[in-house]
């Protein structure tokens, strides 16, 4: 008998610091092959910069790894069971969009205190007065974009801007978690907001089968968007990346991504991240 057809990915992903900025402000990680003991986990946080959140590579490299180990959880809990059998969609749903987003933001907070606080001890800084938590958290301000792919469930979150990408089983590029206005100026949600874990958006999309799978999810930062002049080259670069990956595999795109980012970057100005998944298909005909 054959065993059960598993969607594996690949991964590939680079950071590029942006021209105007004196150190890069993104982190990003990526992990497993999407099978059921290892779960495709993407993730990219974007510290804001600038003098009021100095110390943003910072929240940004927590961010990233807290998601993930988040993730990961959540994945845990996605393939195993509960007390009472088989956890359902809906509790699955029902944690994903309250539970994990208030620990997440809770965690990311102790833990930026906690590094205020060491440098502190460190050096106390003489008579300036102790920030409040407030200020301690704008400190390390970031955005967030996180997804995690299992063989039944494919699931993100966002905070802020920057961008997932999901290029589905029939080849059509979609953006689920763009907001519904852009924001303005250089305004965003941040992990340093109030009530931060309210602001997640969630994006649900349980997988019914092999051949429904998305042949491609991406998470970027916004340095990378906002180097296009509008939505539709955003759109033709990602269906490019696809055809890329197609064509020349996870190591001849990875070769040259950091060049096609270094562009991006020198366009927009902006620290620029991507960091990509794409599906192999071990038994093509699970797709016909």
């Amino acid at each position: 008998m054959n065993e059960p057809y598993v969607p594996h990915w690949e991964t590939v992903g680079e950071s590029v610091q942006g021209v105007n900025k004196q150190q890069n402000q993104d982190w990003w990680r990526s992990e497993g092959n999407g099978a059921p003991e290892e779960p495709l986990i993407l993730v990219a946080a974007d510290g804001h910069g600038a003098a009021a959140h100095a110390r943003s590579d910072i929240g940004a490299r927590y961010a990233v790894d807290l998601f993930a180990a988040h993730a990961r959880e959540f994945a845990a809990l996605a393939g195993s069971e509960g007390p009472d059998g088989p956890r359902s969609l809906s509790w699955l749903m029902n944690f994903a969009r309250h539970t994990m987003p208030r620990r997440l933001v809770a965690e990311w907070q102790h833990r930026v205190r906690g590094h205020w606080q060491r440098q502190y001890e460190a050096d106390p800084g003489g008579t300036e007065a102790v920030p409040s938590d407030e200020q301690k958290l704008l400190l390390y301000g970031a955005t967030l974009i996180g997804a995690v792919v299992t063989p039944q469930l494919f699931a993100a979150w966002q905070l802020g801007d920057g961008e997932l990408t999901v290029v589905d089983h029939n080849g059509e590029v979609v953006l689920p978690l763009a907001p519904a206005e852009a924001d303005l100026g250089d305004e965003t949600e941040s992990l340093c907001s109030r009530e931060a874990w309210r602001l997640l958006r969630m994006h649900w999309a349980p997988i019914a089968g092999p051949a429904r799978t998305p042949r491609l999810v991406a998470v970027s930062t916004d340095g990378l968007s906002k180097s296009f002049a509008s939505d539709e080259g955003f759109s033709q670069f990602m269906t490019g990346l696809d055809q890329r990956l197609s064509e020349a595999g996870t190591e001849g795109v990875q070769a040259v991504l950091p060049e096609w980012l270094a562009k991006a970057a020198r366009h927009s100005g902006d620290d620029t991240t991507l960091v990509a998944g794409r599906r192999l298909l071990l038994h093509p005909e699970a797709d016909e």
